[in-house]
């Protein structure tokens, strides 16, 4: 089996990559590899633009300020990559507020003497997610590895199933990707939601995530509100919704009146399309369904959110 020095510059490609043995391998990573622990080992070699302490509002202005000019969210240590000399890169072009994309490397690998393979990430869906980890498999000459892994996840879907097939009631989920402006979540994550036994009352299954508003929050009426901010940790998304300021009925709706509003770690279990995602259905399967059994990592991470007190308190949405 050839050795291969890989470049990862996607999160959830790091994941996968440790999770089929491949991890001592591993020569570069992002900025935001920090699974498994061994990772933040790794040399940096690409950092965002974007500064550490801008706001969520701050983010999305600028986020949008860069795509407007055509520019990159990212900046990629060109000596860096030289010195580490990869032979396969890892990239997407899914998302380019989420990692670096092929253009972002184009004019670096022109002056490569020998240029890296790259492979190129886009899922859409949990069965993109799942190809992906045998594509991987197959580029890094860890195929076998692959199909155990993939294995493994089919094992807990289908118990997870037979457990949600039997739960009667199917709840309304909202479940917001970023809170200042909101986003809703879309891509795998409608269909997350409908795989734990609720249904999606705003994002669109294979689509990007978009902007609601909390009035179309408030309109949908879910049963079950879900803060998942992307890049943020539970904690930090707790905090997040709670300096929010929210619009009149927003303590009318069923999640909110009946105490079902949850901060989520999104990274681990909902943006970063990787194996986790099937602990991440978990998560929502027993969030909806309390009665199912689940792994104990599932039933850690649920964290509720106490609701905040409704002064007269209007939303500037």
């Amino acid at each position: 089996m050839p050795e291969q020095r890989i470049v990862s510059l996607l999160p959830s490609a790091t994941e996968i990559l440790f999770a089929l043995g491949l991890g001592d391998q591993i020569v570069g990573v992002s900025h935001e590899c920090d699974f498994p622990a061994a990772a933040r080992a790794k040399t940096v070699v690409i950092n965002s633009r974007i500064p550490k302490t801008a706001s969520p509002l701050e983010i999305d202005r600028l986020v949008r300020e860069f795509s407007a000019r055509g520019e990159s969210v990212y900046s990629v240590d060109s000596e860096a990559m030289r010195r580490l000399s990869p032979d396969l890169i890892i990239t997407q072009d899914l998302c380019h507020v989420c990692a670096a994309s092929p253009e972002d490397l184009a004019a670096i690998l022109a002056d490569f003497e020998q240029r890296p393979d790259v492979l190129c990430l886009n899922p859409l869906d949990l069965g993109d997610v799942w190809r992906d980890i045998l594509w991987v498999g197959d580029e890094t000459f860890r195929g076998h590895e692959a199909e155990h892994l993939l294995e493994a996840i089919g094992e807990k879907l289908g118990a997870m199933e037979s457990q949600v097939r039997a739960a009667s009631e199917t709840l309304r989920v909202a479940f917001l990707e970023w809170l200042q402006p909101v986003y809703v979540g879309g891509h795998w994550v409608p269909e997350m939601i409908e795989f734990a036994g609720g249904r999606d009352v705003l994002g669109t299954p294979r689509t990007p995530s978009f902007r609601v508003t909390l009035d179309e929050v408030v309109a949908a009426q879910p049963d079950v509100l879900i803060a998942a901010p992307c890049g943020y940790s539970a904690e930090q998304a707790r905090q997040e919704y709670r300096s929010m300021s929210f619009p009149p009925g927003w303590e009318e709706i069923p999640a909110v009146r009946n105490g079902q509003v949850y901060s989520l770690d999104a990274n681990s279990y909902f943006s970063r399309p990787g194996p986790r995602l099937v602990t991440g259905i978990e998560i929502l399967a027993k969030l909806l369904h309390p009665a199912i059994e689940v792994s104990r990592e599932a039933a850690a991470a649920i964290k509720p959110i106490a609701a905040p007190k409704f002064a007269a308190r209007a939303a500037a949405v």
